[in-house]
């Protein structure tokens, strides 16, 4: 793939705040003690989210707000990212211990895979054409898994401590990865496993999550940074934009069905919500103090954004507009 360095000199984004801004419901998660880091919908509505300090995959009906924890077979596993393959089984890799699980909803049980000692961190995963693919933080590396052989083959990060960190499935098929120990996106093909780095024109910046459009657009939150950046593969092109507040770790990040980028800003304790179309952008107080939004959720078809609230014990959701 080439790496361009066109930028799109995008100007401040205009903070709006004359117009009603969204409000955030929180869920209060059982668990006195329960570290939510990500969150991923299910087809019902159903909310499920990795516990990571107790080492639980909790499932929330937000009907009746009822919360339903499975505890991972092998203890201590760390479970951290979290997403529902399109048959409706949950997979979450096992950051602590090198695994990673997947649980049938409709018996509750799950199933662990040993991933190699070369990438003992799975960190983020992605379902593709019956694959589980998942980046490795530490280990620098981006793996596969074949949920019928168990077999898991790797591939090493062109980059030494590039440390590969959230992944989307793009429109056409093939992975984007944030490489957030280096001012890099990392693009794989599926099919041949192959690896492409694309340099990001700002040597600060360090991308931490990572999401595409219907368009191909790949966004990401630099979370060093402080702003919100987009590639267009197709022209070469970044804009970014900065965060409203200075130095506020922008983090999490999730694309609604209008096409608006919502992201954490996680040392200010609230959401942004940005509009493409006009670059304007509304922050969202989080209600409770002290909460660090990891990972977002989209719920396509209820119109909800669901954040997972790491160090308050609770989940959030916003009702699109």
């Amino acid at each position: 793939m080439k790496q361009w360095l066109m930028i799109g000199l995008a100007a401040a984004p205009l903070l709006v705040t004359g117009s009603p801004a969204p409000t955030i419901r929180e869920f209060p998660l059982p668990r006195a003690d329960v570290f939510p880091h990500d969150p991923a919908v299910a087809p019902n509505g159903t909310v499920w989210y990795t516990d990571q300090r107790n080492s639980f995959i909790g499932k929330l009906d937000p009907r009746t707000g009822k919360v339903v924890d499975y505890p991972t077979p092998t203890p201590d596993a760390g479970p951290h990212g979290i997403i529902v393959a399109p048959d409706g089984a949950v997979w979450y890799t096992g950051n602590a211990n090198g695994t990673i699980g997947r649980l049938d909803p409709a018996t509750g049980k799950i199933h662990e895979y040993s991933i190699p000692a070369e990438a003992s961190d799975p960190h983020t995963p992605v379902f593709v054409d019956r694959e589980l693919w998942f980046t490795a933080q530490r280990s620098n590396r981006i793996g596969r898994l074949d949920p019928g052989t168990g077999k898991v083959q790797l591939y090493e990060v062109p980059t030494p401590r590039a440390l590969p960190y959230g992944a989307v499935r793009a429109p056409d098929g093939t992975i984007w990865v944030a490489l957030l120990g280096t001012n890099k996106l990392l693009h794989v093909t599926p099919g041949t496993g192959a690896l492409s780095e694309v340099s990001l024109p700002w040597p600060d910046a360090r991308p931490r999550r990572i999401a595409v459009d219907r368009a191909g657009h790949v966004w990401f939150t630099d979370y060093r940074g402080g702003r919100l950046g987009r590639y267009d593969p197709s022209s070469g092109k970044f804009s970014g934009w900065p965060a409203p507040t200075p130095k506020s770790g922008p983090y999490g990040m999730a694309i609604d069905p209008d096409g608006r980028i919502w992201f954490n800003e996680s040392a200010a304790g609230q959401v942004v919500r940005f509009d493409p179309r006009d670059s304007s952008m509304i922050a969202v107080k989080i209600p409770t103090s002290g909460a660090i939004v990891r990972n977002m959720s989209v719920d396509s078809t209820r119109r909800r954004v669901w954040l997972a609230e790491s160090g308050v014990a609770r989940l959030g959701m916003v009702e699109l507009r």
